[in-house]
């Protein structure tokens, strides 16, 4: 069983640890990148709120499950947290792991607080068990898609991946481009070979290419083979999901990877709590932490804040979300109803457009921003 108790040395806590159970996708074919980052901004919570007497001077511990990206290991993660009186759940980066684990949850009576899963329809009915942190993929695309028409795009192709998640994404990029004279061209990833997307782009004159599709396969083989394709030099390739925002994609691609626009829900500018929270994480990670990393500060953060104010008890953390007023690392952390979506959703986390810097590729620009 794999835990994170309290910091040793903290010294400030006593009693029965109360328990936050995490689901991360640390193995393949999970994004096991997303994952160190996520568990990297949950553990680093959690020595905090045990520097600060627990949770009622209790340690808090956390309990990770490795869900490698599948919805069948998630669940049966979820009824084994369950049985071992976890408070909570916390933590999914995959957006059907993640809704595979709420469903289940929502059944258990086991309160989840999911910090990166983004797919409108977490749950298949409106449930108070569960709230979200990552703005709903509705949103996000959108934002996504005004950004493309801001910057002249109309013909807009993506090689997309038969899933639940890319066909939502789809479907939101047409149904907000399309009034607005936007036209979304369907390359089927399932049938088409990275090296033949080329030849698909010039035929439906295309002037963007977006990634719906996992990562590194075949993600990376199609930006290779697009780059190498001097008939598309001037094509804007693109990946709404977030795949360029991690170590391992500059890694693998070099200059190749950079100029592909992604969303990526930080702040414009950190206020001081994620400045001093993005300086501990770098230090850890060794690394740029990404917005997943504060994803999940935030989630412990917005956990022990209820556990400590309303109790250890499921039903009552369930209850509490619509009370939550927390400073989360981006900003102040509220929960509401929000029109099509059947979770407590943050309603206005920060959303922006990045993309790696062609001059150096280490280095993030912002380039558009949610009204």
């Amino acid at each position: 069983m794999s835990t994170s108790p309290s910091s040793p040395g903290a010294g400030r806590t006593d009693g029965a640890s109360v328990r936050i159970g995490a689901l991360v996708p640390l193995t393949r074919p999970g994004w096991a990148d997303a994952g160190r980052h996520l568990l990297a901004g949950l553990e680093l919570a959690v020595r905090e709120v045990n520097e600060a007497d627990g949770i009622g001077g209790r340690p808090l511990e956390l309990v990770v499950r490795d869900t490698a990206a599948d919805p069948h290991k998630a669940a049966a993660a979820v009824d084994e947290l369950a049985g071992l009186g976890v408070a909570a759940l916390a933590g999914e980066y995959h957006s059907v792991v993640a809704r595979a684990a709420a469903a289940r949850a929502d059944a258990l009576g086991l309160p989840f607080l999911c910090s990166s899963a983004v797919l409108d329809a977490l749950t298949d009915q409106p449930t108070d068990r569960v709230a979200r942190l990552a703005p709903a993929q509705s949103h996000g695309w959108r934002v996504y898609a005004d950004f493309l028409l801001a910057a002249g795009h109309r013909r807009i192709a993506v090689a997309a991946q038969p899933s639940v998640y890319w066909a939502s994404g789809t479907r939101i990029l047409r149904d907000h481009l399309a009034p607005r004279g936007g036209t979304v061209i369907e390359l089927d990833m399932s049938a088409l070979a990275p090296d033949a997307v080329g030849d698909e782009l010039v035929d439906h004159g295309a002037t963007a290419l977006l990634l719906l599709v996992g990562h590194p396969e075949p993600a990376v083989p199609i930006v290779r083979s697009v780059r190498r394709d001097q008939r598309l030099a001037e094509l804007l390739i693109g990946a709404p999901a977030g795949q360029p925002e991690l170590p391992e994609w500059a890694a693998l691609l070099g200059g190749d990877g950079a100029g592909i626009p992604f969303l990526r829900y930080l702040p414009e500018r950190f206020g001081p709590l994620g400045a001093r929270v993005a300086k501990v994480l770098r230090e850890e990670l060794a690394q740029e932490p990404s917005f997943v990393a504060f994803e999940g500060y935030d989630t412990v953060t917005v956990l022990a804040d209820v556990l400590r104010a309303h109790g250890t008890d499921r039903a009552g953390t369930a209850a509490a979300w619509p009370r939550v007023a927390v400073e989360g690392t981006r900003g102040p952390i509220r929960f509401s109803r929000v029109p099509g979506i059947s979770v407590w959703q943050w309603a206005r986390p920060p959303v922006h457009v990045a993309d790696r810097d062609p001059a150096a590729v280490d280095r993030f620009r912002i380039r558009h921003v949610d009204a």
